[in-house]
């Protein structure tokens, strides 16, 4: 009913009645049990409300609240309410909205941005930041006295101190000055303010870690398995310092092999409840960036007392596997240890060695160890073929390579190599080992999970993979081995990144549960993070759960069992939300050394290989590099219909059709580091001319000079370019592209 209506139903006329029952409106629809909609009329919300954190889609038109229990409700912009992205809201359902529920925000219970990074303009004699996360799609105006020194163009820190509301616009104050938009200087503050990461640890965390000792103690020793005298090594990246696993391989007796993986004891030193530990709860995991890393426990533990460093002694939790020539493991042992890393290797010395190149020459000595682990690895691998598992993803990571300054001087793609594999497997093996322990127990543990994919996006992938003219097979029950066939057909194929990332997107995200439903992925029924407690909070309270099952034989009481499963529902939230932002994180700071590079190369000519193909244009990609960014359609030379079906632009004179999987020739035209957008257009008759004199070795600028001679007819004597004419030829950086959402890269992603 209206506002007129419950007047006359409750036959209120006077005045100071009305503004009564308007006050009791209004405080019925704070407290969640009636809404007034956009037609003025209050509607009971049935109890139907629910709590939940409200995130924006990149283009704002859309929202989803992700609920207390991890389901999803879509939330058109229009029916947010003013709440702001990742605000906690009481949302009503109203609706469906394609296969999720749809709801409108009631409330707006808890703001849940107070700062943000973004570029302060003025116009006139008005101040303002426009924020660089478009899911804030709105300028803060700023009072003069809480400009704080900036200037139009600089990149800033505002805090909110008044949110959007249907009388007044927000507003904020400058609180930090980080510099110009291009300094390279300003992307780490840029997405430590974005998502919100914790950078220094609290006193209270540095003085619990500052108690603990140097070295490992003799009476830690007690009871433990002792390994020292074993040839177990570490191998990691040239720049790792936080070494929490390492290996040792055995040929037994029977012909069997026995696996040794020996992970770090983060458990013997962070305690529950401690300082330590609620921080280390807190962030849930390191964060890996290009230049840096953002641990989850103070150096003294993640790169000291922790890290299985060579010729140290360091404590560990060790399991040890006997595994026969199928690949299965028919024996285990697991317990608390100490070793001594008698090596610590390197990925490329390895795959050097492996390779026959003098470079691993430095590896004789450790021959006999790395091809037992290498005959192991294609035995384990060649296991997790036959059941069907993903094997072939290599992602599109890259190696972004950093001047002093943190400018990006050039992008190398990763490539793995035998002894990342090598690791990689070992790892998958313990994982899958010490999850089926407590899935066979029946005992409350944190699985990681990966849930199969749904039938709508995998028709998606197949569509996609249509217009490129290769035949997917769609049974209604997805099994990873059809996927596993498809990345083998198309191992050769000249958009294989391409394809490969449209198939992880087209799956689930792995999350950590409580209730144990497989690893779609990995082929796997149980699956955990046991291998990493340094970087991950998960993989320590899997150790802690271990202890607790060595220690009790499995014999926990109800009530300890009810508090262990309220505790693990909570954490696998928890932890799965962080690990995203994490990643996230990760995205956004390489996607900025993506643009800083590129920016730098304004007016130069790429082959680029058509990704996506859109009514707006088409999306792009250097190969190798793997920067992407979009040609818009209005910058072709025609205009151009958009075929949904086929997934084609086809040019209305010309009859020129650009489709998914073509090789272009485009020209970077901008690089904008504040809406991380790059656009490219088709290289010119005159670009590509340009292009094959610098491939030749010749002036462009001498052979401009020569064209000048022709126009200008019986002037007999050159005159030499003036400065000015110099300086415009000679320019060429530039600001200004479209997001690259590559995946990011944790600098130890084993598992």
């Amino acid at each position: 009913m209206t506002f007129k209506e419950l007047c006359r139903h409750f036959e209120i006329t006077e005045q100071r009645d009305k503004q009564k029952l308007k006050a009791m409106l209004e405080d019925l629809v704070n407290q969640g049990y009636i809404f007034r909609g956009d037609d003025g009329r209050y509607t009971l919300t049935k109890g139907n409300l629910l709590t939940g954190i409200i995130e924006f889609t990149r283009s704002g038109n859309l929202a989803f609240v992700t609920t207390d229990d991890g389901s999803e409700i879509a939330v058109p912009v229009e029916k947010t309410n003013y709440a702001m992205h990742k605000d906690k809201v009481l949302v009503q359902i109203i609706g469906k909205w394609y296969e999720l529920p749809e709801g409108r925000v009631v409330k707006v219970l808890e703001r849940g941005i107070k700062q943000f990074v973004g570029v302060f303009q003025t116009r006139g004699q008005f101040a303002f930041v426009i924020p660089d996360d478009p899911k804030l799609p709105f300028e803060f105006s700023i009072p003069v006295e809480e400009i704080n020194g900036a200037k139009p163009g600089m990149k800033v820190v505002a805090e909110i101190i008044r949110y959007p509301s249907p009388t007044k616009s927000p507003q904020a104050r400058v609180v930090e000055v980080l510099g110009k938009v291009e300094d390279p200087a300003t992307d780490f503050p840029t997405v430590v303010i974005k998502h919100n990461l914790p950078v220094e640890f609290p006193e209270e965390v540095l003085k619990e870690a500052a108690a603990l000792p140097d070295s490992v103690q003799e009476e830690d020793l007690e009871g433990r398995w002792d390994f020292r005298n074993e040839v177990i090594v570490t191998i990691d990246g040239p720049d790792a310092k936080d070494f929490d696993d390492a290996v040792q391989v055995k040929k037994l007796p029977n012909g069997n092999y026995l696996l040794g993986v020996h992970i770090a004891d983060v458990s013997h030193y962070v305690k529950p409840g401690t300082a330590l530990d609620n921080e280390a709860y807190n962030r849930a995991t390191s964060v890996y960036l290009a230049d840096r890393v953002i641990p989850m426990l103070p150096f003294k533990l993640s790169n000291g007392l922790c890290s299985l460093v060579q010729g140290e002694d360091r404590l560990v939790m060790s399991l040890i596997m006997e595994i026969n020539k199928q690949g299965d493991v028919v024996d285990y042992k697991v317990g608390n240890g100490v070793i001594r890393s008698y090596r610590r290797l390197v990925y490329d010395d390895v795959n050097a060695f492996l390779e026959g190149r003098t470079e691993g020459d430095k590896l004789k000595d450790l021959a006999e160890h790395i091809y037992l682990m290498k005959e192991l690895k294609d035995i384990l691998r060649e296991n997790r073929r036959r059941r069907g598992a993903i094997l072939d993803i290599e992602g599109d990571e890259v190696k972004i390579i950093l001047d002093e300054k943190g400018h990006a001087v050039d992008i190398v793609p990763r490539r793995r190599g035998e002894s990342e594999v090598i690791i990689e497997e070992f790892m998958i093996k313990a994982n899958e080992t010490v999850a089926e322990i407590f899935h066979n127990a029946g005992i409350p543990f944190i699985y990681r999970i990966h849930e199969e994919p749904d039938f709508d996006t995998m028709l998606q992938l197949k569509n996609y993979l249509s217009a490129l003219g290769i035949k997917m097979k769609l049974p209604q029950q997805i099994h990873p081995r059809v996927l596993q066939e498809l990345l083998e057909k198309t191992k050769d194929h000249p958009l294989r990144s391409s394809i490969q990332r449209l198939l992880v997107r087209s799956m689930k995200r792995a999350i950590y549960s409580p209730s144990n439903v497989g690893h779609f992925g990995l082929a796997s029924e149980a699956y955990t993070h046991f291998t990493s407690p340094i970087r991950r909070y998960p993989d320590l309270i899997v150790h802690r759960l271990l202890k607790l099952y060595l220690e009790t034989g499995g014999a926990i009481s109800k009530k300890e069992l009810k508090k262990l499963e309220k505790y693990l529902a909570k954490a696998a939230v928890h932890c799965s939300k962080r690990e995203r932002v994490a990643d996230e994180a990760e995205w956004d700071y390489e996607a900025l050394k993506k643009i800083d590079y590129i920016s730098r190369h304004i007016g130069e000519v790429y082959d680029v290989v058509v990704t996506s193909v859109t009514k707006f244009g088409m999306f792009v990609e250097i190969p190798d590099k793997y920067i992407s960014g979009l040609i818009h359609v209005s910058t072709l030379d025609d205009y151009y219909y958009y075929d949904e079906v086929k997934s084609i632009l086809v040019g209305k004179r010309t009859g020129t059709v650009y489709r998914i999987g073509d090789v272009l020739k485009a020209k970077v035209v901008r690089a904008d580091k504040v809406r991380m957008e790059i656009d490219f257009e088709i290289a010119s008759a005159e670009d590509l001319k340009k292009l094959e004199k610098q491939k030749s070795g010749k002036s462009i600028q001498a052979e401009s000079e020569s064209e000048i001679d022709k126009l200008i007819e019986g002037v007999k004597i050159k005159e030499k370019p003036s400065k000015k004419k110099d300086k415009k030829d000679k320019r060429g950086d530039g600001d200004g592209s479209r997001k690259n959402k590559g995946r990011g890269r944790k600098a130890k992603k084993r598992d």
